[in-house]
C-alpha cells in the first residue's frame, strides 16, 4: 500500500538544455493577459528577479489615499471650474 508520493519538480529553463536540476522556486510572469508560472532553481529565480521587476500582487484592494483639506478645496474649486465649461 503507498501512503505518500514524492514527485519532483525540475528546473523548466535548464530542462530546455536537457539538465536535471532540482527546482525550489516559482517563477511568476504575465503571457497573454494571463499569470503564468515556471518551476525554476535558486540560481535561475535570482537571475530573474535581477532581470524583470516583480509583478504587483492586486489580490487585495488598494487602498485610497486620504485627501487632506486644501487638496480636497482645491480639487472641489477646479471640478466646479470645469463642470460650468462643459455646460
Amino acid at each position: 500500500m503507498v501512503t505518500e508520493v514524492f514527485t519532483r519538480k525540475y528546473c523548466d529553463p535548464h530542462a530546455v538544455r536537457e539538465e536535471k536540476v532540482e527546482a525550489s522556486e516559482v517563477i511568476q510572469f504575465a503571457w497573454e493577459g494571463a499569470v503564468r508560472e515556471v518551476d525554476a532553481c535558486e540560481e535561475c529565480f535570482k537571475e530573474h528577479q535581477v532581470k524583470l521587476e516583480p509583478l504587483v500582487d492586486y489580490s487585495r484592494p488598494v487602498k485610497k489615499r486620504r485627501a487632506t483639506k486644501k487638496a480636497a478645496a482645491d480639487n472641489g474649486g477646479a471640478a466646479s471650474g470645469d463642470e460650468s465649461a462643459d455646460q
